[in-house]
């Protein structure tokens, strides 16, 4: 991957762009420190970690990077693990927890024999911040006022959530579409050239996208978000979930179907799994874990004071608890990708797994 390239430390630059990056490292740091933790470990990372910034969002003080970060084997046809955070600005924790997993993966990849020979079958890509405008102006939708997880080209089948599922009214109030059939936001536009790019022609892939959400325990969620009959290749989720709780029995995880909460337009994950599927070649999952962010509250009400409060963990020790909690599941989803010919189901199988999946999740709609 020639494109490719290695973040670098700081070097020699004339006075006057010094100054520009003294005060734009200032307001990263006021405003988002992430990005500031995030260029950090990028820095400072092994020679087969490589970087590439997918496109700029440009603010009125500051331009901030989106980063790609691409790991592992570079075989067009291993799996591919993606790592996607911060997509909704305010859900700052989402990319946290992507980066309390890169840390941890770079910490072990210099000693790790298990995980050295691991990344020689799979490929692992990374996009730990998204919106970083959205999350450096501290809220939910990118700079433009779009909610970029209602911003694709699809529309719900049935009466989706008023104003949640998604509204073309006005960019001042949550949830705002945009105009996707012009073009999705910019930031999306990153996103699907990394998955256009990636993705086609690989026997498996899978996708872990990490929110904040209500609730009181933490979810995986799966398509379809625009319509409440089951995806296409529902056996795959089925069989995925089954050798997670055989492996994990003590895990704390929901899986479900979006659709079982709430039908939105314009969901992204709903429109790059139809899209990726359509060739019928290899399976793609995608997957959003959310976050239970309800249990936070409950332990320190005074969150509710700050609008960060309600999709974050503010005292350290919680927080701390969140970022730990979830390193083995992306782990196992590394090793799941890396062995998927050993679980991923077929003929017969695959048969008896969709038919145990509807009946699972879809018995209230068939």
């Amino acid at each position: 991957m020639t494109e490719l390239r290695k973040l670098t430390p700081h070097s020699a630059i004339p006075a006057e762009q010094a100054r520009r990056d003294s005060r734009q490292r200032h307001l990263l740091r006021t405003f988002l420190p992430e990005m500031i933790r995030l260029e950090r470990v990028l820095a400072e990372a092994p020679e087969q970690v490589a970087v590439k910034t997918l496109s700029r969002v440009a603010l009125k003080d500051i331009d901030l990077p989106i980063y790609r970060v691409d790991l592992g084997s570079e075989a067009p046809d291993a799996p591919v693990v993606m790592l996607v955070g911060g997509v909704h600005g305010l859900e700052r924790i989402g990319s946290e927890v992507v980066m309390a997993w890169l840390r941890n993966l770079l910490a072990r990849i210099s000693w790790d024999g298990h995980l050295q020979a691991l990344l020689k079958k799979v490929r692992v890509t990374l996009l730990p911040i998204l919106n970083p405008g959205g999350m450096y102006l501290n809220q939910r939708s990118n700079p433009n006022g779009v909610d970029l997880m209602r911003n694709a080209p699809i529309t719900a089948q049935d009466r989706s959530a008023f104003l949640l599922g998604g509204q073309r009214f006005s960019p001042r109030l949550p949830w705002f579409i945009g105009d996707p059939e012009q073009g999705m936001e910019a930031e999306n536009q990153a996103l699907e050239s990394v998955i256009s790019e990636l993705l086609p022609g690989r026997p498996f892939s899978v996708a872990l996208d990490c929110h904040s959400g209500f609730g009181w325990q933490d979810q995986i969620w799966f398509p379809y978000a625009y319509r409440r009959r089951p995806m296409r290749r529902i056996e795959s989720v089925m069989a995925l979930k089954l050798i997670w709780e055989q492996a994990w029995p003590e895990h704390n995880y929901r899986f479900e179907p979006q659709s079982r909460h709430y039908l939105t337009h314009g969901d992204l994950w709903d429109y790059f799994y139809k899209k990726i599927n359509r060739s019928g070649e290899g399976a793609f999952i995608p997957l959003t874990l959310e976050l239970g962010s309800w249990r936070w509250i409950k332990k320190r009400p005074r969150q509710l004071l700050r609008l960060d409060g309600f999709f974050n963990p503010l005292v350290p020790h919680r927080h701390r608890r969140v970022l730990r909690s979830h390193l083995t599941f992306i782990d196992f989803l590394v090793s799941a990708a890396a062995h998927h010919e050993n679980w991923l189901p077929q003929a017969d199988e695959a048969s008896m797994l969709r038919e145990a999946a509807i009946a699972h999740w879809y018995r209230d709609h068939h």
